[in-house]
Protein backbone atom coordinates (compact mmCIF):
# COMPACT_ATOMS: atom_id res chain seq x y z
CA UNK A 1 0.00 0.00 0.00
CA UNK A 2 1.49 3.23 -1.07
CA UNK A 3 0.19 6.45 2.01
CA UNK A 4 -0.71 9.57 0.87
CA UNK A 5 1.07 12.08 3.44
CA UNK A 6 1.28 16.08 4.06
CA UNK A 7 4.28 17.39 6.34
CA UNK A 8 3.29 19.87 8.30
CA UNK A 9 6.78 22.02 9.89
CA UNK A 10 9.48 22.09 7.52
CA UNK A 11 12.11 22.95 9.70
CA UNK A 12 15.46 21.38 10.69
CA UNK A 13 13.94 18.21 12.01
CA UNK A 14 12.01 17.63 8.54
CA UNK A 15 15.30 16.72 6.96
CA UNK A 16 15.38 13.81 8.79
CA UNK A 17 11.90 12.81 8.31
CA UNK A 18 12.07 13.45 4.81
CA UNK A 19 15.28 11.47 3.83
CA UNK A 20 14.25 8.47 6.17
CA UNK A 21 10.68 8.83 4.10
CA UNK A 22 12.54 8.76 0.19
CA UNK A 23 15.46 7.20 0.43
CA UNK A 24 15.35 4.26 3.52
CA UNK A 25 14.63 1.02 1.71
CA UNK A 26 11.82 0.37 4.52
CA UNK A 27 9.68 3.52 3.52
CA UNK A 28 10.77 3.78 -0.19
CA UNK A 29 7.67 3.80 -2.02
CA UNK A 30 5.63 3.43 0.78
CA UNK A 31 4.62 7.21 0.91
CA UNK A 32 4.04 9.76 -1.29
CA UNK A 33 4.25 13.39 -0.17
CA UNK A 34 1.33 15.18 -1.48
CA UNK A 35 1.62 18.63 0.78
CA UNK A 36 4.03 20.40 2.68
CA UNK A 37 3.24 22.86 5.24
CA UNK A 38 5.14 25.89 7.37
CA UNK A 39 4.74 29.07 9.02
CA UNK A 40 7.16 30.29 6.44
CA UNK A 41 6.49 29.31 2.94
CA UNK A 42 9.69 29.89 1.45
CA UNK A 43 11.26 27.46 4.11
CA UNK A 44 8.38 24.50 2.82
CA UNK A 45 9.35 25.46 -0.57
CA UNK A 46 12.85 25.18 0.14
CA UNK A 47 12.02 21.66 1.45
CA UNK A 48 9.96 20.59 -0.71
CA UNK A 49 12.81 21.51 -3.78
CA UNK A 50 15.36 19.38 -1.67
CA UNK A 51 13.39 16.63 -2.21
CA UNK A 52 12.30 16.78 -5.26
CA UNK A 53 8.86 17.15 -4.42
CA UNK A 54 7.66 19.13 -6.87
CA UNK A 55 4.11 17.97 -7.38
CA UNK A 56 3.71 18.65 -3.64
CA UNK A 57 1.34 21.00 -2.66
CA UNK A 58 2.69 24.10 -0.52
CA UNK A 59 1.04 26.11 1.82
CA UNK A 60 1.21 28.23 5.55
CA UNK A 61 -2.53 27.00 6.54
CA UNK A 62 -2.60 23.25 7.18
CA UNK A 63 -6.03 23.01 7.14
CA UNK A 64 -6.09 24.31 3.58
CA UNK A 65 -3.97 21.98 2.37
CA UNK A 66 -5.33 18.69 4.16
CA UNK A 67 -8.69 19.87 2.27
CA UNK A 68 -7.24 19.98 -1.13
CA UNK A 69 -4.88 17.53 -1.10
CA UNK A 70 -6.71 14.75 1.34
CA UNK A 71 -4.08 12.42 2.53
CA UNK A 72 -3.71 9.43 4.50
CA UNK A 73 -1.26 10.71 6.90
CA UNK A 74 -0.07 13.88 7.93
CA UNK A 75 3.29 14.15 9.72
CA UNK A 76 3.87 16.47 12.82
CA UNK A 77 7.18 18.21 12.95
CA UNK A 78 6.12 21.58 14.33
CA UNK A 79 7.53 22.91 17.02
CA UNK A 80 6.44 21.64 20.61
CA UNK A 81 4.30 24.75 21.24
CA UNK A 82 1.93 24.50 18.05
CA UNK A 83 1.31 20.29 18.48
CA UNK A 84 -1.88 20.06 19.89
CA UNK A 85 -3.11 22.22 17.41
CA UNK A 86 -1.60 20.08 14.39
CA UNK A 87 -3.07 17.11 15.73
CA UNK A 88 -6.12 18.23 16.18
CA UNK A 89 -6.92 19.72 12.57
CA UNK A 90 -5.03 16.46 10.84
CA UNK A 91 -7.36 14.44 13.01
CA UNK A 92 -10.92 16.21 12.29
CA UNK A 93 -9.18 15.54 8.72
CA UNK A 94 -9.44 11.99 9.36
CA UNK A 95 -5.62 12.05 9.01
CA UNK A 96 -3.84 9.40 10.89
CA UNK A 97 -0.87 11.70 12.71
CA UNK A 98 2.73 11.23 13.93
CA UNK A 99 3.97 13.49 15.42
CA UNK A 100 7.56 14.53 16.64
CA UNK A 101 7.83 14.39 20.07
CA UNK A 102 7.29 15.50 23.22
CA UNK A 103 3.17 13.75 22.33
CA UNK A 104 1.72 17.16 24.22
CA UNK A 105 2.76 20.29 26.44
CA UNK A 106 0.81 18.76 29.11
CA UNK A 107 -0.98 15.63 30.67
CA UNK A 108 -3.62 17.04 30.36
CA UNK A 109 -3.40 18.14 26.50
CA UNK A 110 -2.12 14.66 25.76
CA UNK A 111 -5.14 12.79 27.22
CA UNK A 112 -7.46 15.25 25.09
CA UNK A 113 -5.08 14.24 21.89
CA UNK A 114 -5.58 10.90 22.89
CA UNK A 115 -9.77 11.34 23.05
CA UNK A 116 -9.78 13.40 19.84
CA UNK A 117 -8.27 10.31 17.93
CA UNK A 118 -10.44 7.92 19.40
CA UNK A 119 -13.46 10.21 18.58
CA UNK A 120 -12.12 10.27 15.17
CA UNK A 121 -11.54 6.86 14.21
CA UNK A 122 -7.55 7.46 13.82
CA UNK A 123 -4.12 6.56 14.83
CA UNK A 124 -1.99 8.93 16.66
CA UNK A 125 1.24 8.26 17.01
CA UNK A 126 5.10 9.68 18.55
CA UNK A 127 7.96 9.09 16.89
CA UNK A 128 10.19 8.00 19.57
CA UNK A 129 12.72 6.74 17.43
CA UNK A 130 15.35 6.22 20.40
CA UNK A 131 14.09 3.12 21.05
CA UNK A 132 14.83 2.01 17.58
CA UNK A 133 18.77 1.72 17.69
CA UNK A 134 20.54 -1.42 18.14
CA UNK A 135 21.43 -0.63 21.63
CA UNK A 136 18.29 -0.24 23.21
CA UNK A 137 16.97 -3.42 21.24
CA UNK A 138 19.40 -5.90 22.09
CA UNK A 139 19.35 -4.54 26.28
CA UNK A 140 15.94 -5.27 25.70
CA UNK A 141 16.20 -8.72 24.75
CA UNK A 142 19.14 -9.48 27.44
CA UNK A 143 16.76 -8.45 30.32
CA UNK A 144 13.83 -10.50 28.90
CA UNK A 145 16.33 -13.61 28.42
CA UNK A 146 16.71 -13.21 32.13
CA UNK A 147 20.67 -13.68 32.27
CA UNK A 148 21.02 -10.64 34.31
CA UNK A 149 18.64 -12.13 36.49
CA UNK A 150 15.72 -9.99 38.22
CA UNK A 151 16.79 -6.29 37.08
CA UNK A 152 16.88 -4.20 40.06
CA UNK A 153 18.40 -0.91 38.85
CA UNK A 154 19.42 0.78 35.69
CA UNK A 155 21.78 3.86 35.64
CA UNK A 156 21.96 6.21 32.57
CA UNK A 157 24.78 9.29 32.32
CA UNK A 158 23.50 11.98 29.54
CA UNK A 159 26.32 15.00 29.30
CA UNK A 160 26.51 16.65 26.07
CA UNK A 161 27.81 20.44 25.38
CA UNK A 162 24.77 21.16 22.55
CA UNK A 163 24.55 24.58 20.95
CA UNK A 164 21.39 23.99 19.33
CA UNK A 165 20.23 28.49 18.99
CA UNK A 166 16.88 28.87 18.09
CA UNK A 167 13.93 27.63 20.13
CA UNK A 168 15.17 25.06 22.35
CA UNK A 169 17.59 28.02 24.10
CA UNK A 170 14.61 29.72 25.06
CA UNK A 171 12.26 26.56 26.73
CA UNK A 172 11.50 26.07 29.87
CA UNK A 173 12.76 22.36 31.12
CA UNK A 174 15.14 22.25 28.03
CA UNK A 175 16.96 18.94 28.93
CA UNK A 176 13.61 17.12 31.05
CA UNK A 177 10.97 18.28 28.11
CA UNK A 178 12.73 18.08 24.55
CA UNK A 179 15.81 15.43 25.52
CA UNK A 180 15.49 13.18 28.69
CA UNK A 181 11.67 12.04 26.87
CA UNK A 182 13.89 9.83 24.69
CA UNK A 183 15.70 8.48 27.32
CA UNK A 184 13.27 7.80 30.02
CA UNK A 185 11.48 6.55 27.15
CA UNK A 186 14.22 3.87 26.12
CA UNK A 187 14.33 3.21 29.96
CA UNK A 188 10.67 2.17 30.82
CA UNK A 189 11.25 -0.33 27.32
CA UNK A 190 14.35 -1.63 28.27
CA UNK A 191 13.12 -2.25 32.04
CA UNK A 192 9.43 -3.57 30.34
CA UNK A 193 7.39 -2.34 33.47
CA UNK A 194 5.71 0.66 34.90
CA UNK A 195 7.14 3.61 36.56
CA UNK A 196 5.72 5.05 39.79
CA UNK A 197 7.37 7.76 41.14
CA UNK A 198 10.01 9.99 40.97
CA UNK A 199 12.14 12.49 42.54
CA UNK A 200 13.96 15.01 40.55
CA UNK A 201 16.82 18.12 41.02
CA UNK A 202 16.70 20.44 37.64
CA UNK A 203 19.12 23.01 37.76
CA UNK A 204 20.67 25.79 35.23
CA UNK A 205 24.04 25.37 35.99
CA UNK A 206 26.73 28.18 35.96
CA UNK A 207 27.77 29.24 32.26
CA UNK A 208 24.75 27.44 30.54
CA UNK A 209 23.47 28.97 27.14
CA UNK A 210 20.14 27.46 28.19
CA UNK A 211 17.65 29.80 29.83
CA UNK A 212 16.45 27.13 31.72
CA UNK A 213 16.49 23.63 33.20
CA UNK A 214 19.27 22.48 31.05
CA UNK A 215 20.39 19.56 33.53
CA UNK A 216 18.63 16.85 36.04
CA UNK A 217 19.00 14.61 38.28
CA UNK A 218 16.37 11.73 38.55
CA UNK A 219 15.51 8.82 40.92
CA UNK A 220 12.80 6.81 39.16
CA UNK A 221 10.88 4.04 40.58
CA UNK A 222 9.60 1.15 39.09
CA UNK A 223 7.34 -1.67 39.39
CA UNK A 224 9.00 -4.62 40.41
CA UNK A 225 11.06 -2.75 42.94
CA UNK A 226 13.59 -1.52 39.76
CA UNK A 227 14.93 2.07 40.44
CA UNK A 228 15.96 4.00 37.50
CA UNK A 229 18.92 7.05 37.56
CA UNK A 230 18.85 9.29 35.83
CA UNK A 231 21.88 12.39 35.26
CA UNK A 232 21.83 14.71 32.56
CA UNK A 233 23.26 17.85 31.56
CA UNK A 234 23.15 19.76 27.83
CA UNK A 235 25.70 21.88 29.14
CA UNK A 236 28.93 20.16 30.13
CA UNK A 237 31.18 21.01 28.05
CA UNK A 238 34.77 18.76 27.62
CA UNK A 239 33.56 15.00 27.78
CA UNK A 240 30.63 14.47 25.65
CA UNK A 241 28.61 11.19 26.06
CA UNK A 242 26.87 9.25 23.33
CA UNK A 243 23.28 10.85 22.40
CA UNK A 244 21.96 7.38 23.87
CA UNK A 245 23.49 7.92 27.28
CA UNK A 246 25.81 5.79 29.13
CA UNK A 247 24.53 3.03 30.96
CA UNK A 248 25.22 0.53 33.89
CA UNK A 249 21.74 -1.97 34.56
CA UNK A 250 22.26 -4.21 37.53
CA UNK A 251 20.56 -7.62 37.94
CA UNK A 252 20.80 -10.24 40.74
CA UNK A 253 22.90 -12.41 38.72
CA UNK A 254 25.41 -9.20 37.18
CA UNK A 255 25.98 -6.58 35.54
CA UNK A 256 25.79 -4.82 32.06
CA UNK A 257 27.68 -1.83 31.03
CA UNK A 258 26.80 -0.16 27.86
CA UNK A 259 28.95 3.45 26.16
CA UNK A 260 25.85 4.02 24.30
CA UNK A 261 27.45 2.88 21.24
CA UNK A 262 29.07 -0.07 19.85
CA UNK A 263 30.86 -1.17 23.42
CA UNK A 264 29.03 -3.74 25.44
CA UNK A 265 30.30 -5.44 29.03
CA UNK A 266 27.76 -7.93 30.26
CA UNK A 267 29.20 -10.18 33.16
CA UNK A 268 27.46 -12.89 35.42
CA UNK A 269 28.54 -14.64 39.01
CA UNK A 270 30.26 -18.07 38.66
CA UNK A 271 31.20 -19.12 41.62
CA UNK A 272 29.73 -18.71 44.85
CA UNK A 273 33.28 -18.27 47.18
CA UNK A 274 35.71 -15.54 48.05
CA UNK A 275 35.52 -11.85 48.85
CA UNK A 276 34.41 -10.59 45.01
CA UNK A 277 32.72 -13.67 43.65
CA UNK A 278 34.15 -15.17 40.37
CA UNK A 279 32.99 -13.39 36.82
CA UNK A 280 32.37 -14.91 33.39
CA UNK A 281 31.65 -12.80 30.62
CA UNK A 282 28.26 -13.16 28.67
CA UNK A 283 27.35 -12.24 24.79
CA UNK A 284 24.34 -9.15 24.33
CA UNK A 285 22.50 -11.01 21.66
CA UNK A 286 21.72 -9.10 18.48
CA UNK A 287 17.82 -7.14 18.21
CA UNK A 288 15.48 -9.79 17.83
CA UNK A 289 14.11 -7.63 14.61
CA UNK A 290 16.85 -6.31 12.54
CA UNK A 291 14.04 -4.47 11.00
CA UNK A 292 13.84 -2.26 14.45
CA UNK A 293 16.70 -0.75 14.66
CA UNK A 294 17.12 2.16 12.09
CA UNK A 295 16.43 5.06 14.12
CA UNK A 296 13.18 7.21 12.48
CA UNK A 297 12.95 4.93 9.47
CA UNK A 298 11.99 1.91 11.47
CA UNK A 299 9.66 4.33 13.59
CA UNK A 300 7.51 5.38 10.65
CA UNK A 301 8.17 2.13 9.18
CA UNK A 302 6.17 0.27 12.16
CA UNK A 303 3.55 3.14 11.86
CA UNK A 304 3.12 1.76 8.99
CA UNK A 305 2.89 -1.40 9.15
CA UNK A 306 0.16 -0.99 12.21
CA UNK A 307 -1.81 1.16 10.20
CA UNK A 308 -1.50 -1.95 7.67
CA UNK A 309 -2.06 -4.68 10.00
CA UNK A 310 -5.11 -2.46 11.59
CA UNK A 311 -3.39 -2.73 15.06
CA UNK A 312 -2.17 0.04 17.54
CA UNK A 313 1.67 1.04 16.98
CA UNK A 314 4.58 0.44 19.67
CA UNK A 315 4.62 4.54 19.84
CA UNK A 316 1.00 4.76 20.15
CA UNK A 317 0.16 7.84 22.21
CA UNK A 318 -1.36 5.74 24.43
CA UNK A 319 1.71 4.09 25.52
CA UNK A 320 3.94 7.31 24.98
CA UNK A 321 1.34 9.35 27.02
CA UNK A 322 3.48 6.77 30.00
CA UNK A 323 6.78 8.36 28.77
CA UNK A 324 5.58 12.02 29.01
CA UNK A 325 4.06 11.32 32.33
CA UNK A 326 7.54 10.36 33.55
CA UNK A 327 8.71 13.67 32.23
CA UNK A 328 5.80 15.55 34.16
CA UNK A 329 6.13 13.86 37.23
CA UNK A 330 10.35 14.60 37.25
CA UNK A 331 9.49 18.40 36.41
CA UNK A 332 6.79 18.71 39.15
CA UNK A 333 8.99 17.16 41.52
CA UNK A 334 11.83 19.57 40.81
CA UNK A 335 9.22 22.24 41.41
CA UNK A 336 8.21 21.01 44.77
CA UNK A 337 11.21 19.43 45.82
CA UNK A 338 8.93 15.94 46.94
CA UNK A 339 8.72 12.60 45.90
CA UNK A 340 5.92 12.33 42.93
CA UNK A 341 3.71 9.84 41.88
CA UNK A 342 3.48 9.34 38.41
CA UNK A 343 -0.12 8.82 36.89
CA UNK A 344 -0.35 8.97 33.15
Amino acid sequence: MVFTAVLAGCGSMSKGWLTAITEHPLLKGRVRMVGMVDIDRATAEARAAEFDLADAVIGTDLDVVLTETKPDLLFDVVIPAARAGVVQIGLAQGCHVLSEKPMAGNLDEARRLIAAAEAAGRVHAIIQNRRFIPGVRRIRRLIESGALGEITSLNCDFFIGAHFGGFREDMDHVLLLDMAIHTLDAARFMAGTAPKAVYCLETNPRGSWYRHGAAANAIFEFADDIVFNYRGSWCAEGANTSWESAWRITGTKGTLVWDGAERFEARVVSGDTGFFRDLVEIDVPPPANESRTHGHASVIAEFLDALEAGRAPETASTDNIKSLAMVFAAIESARTGQRVTITS
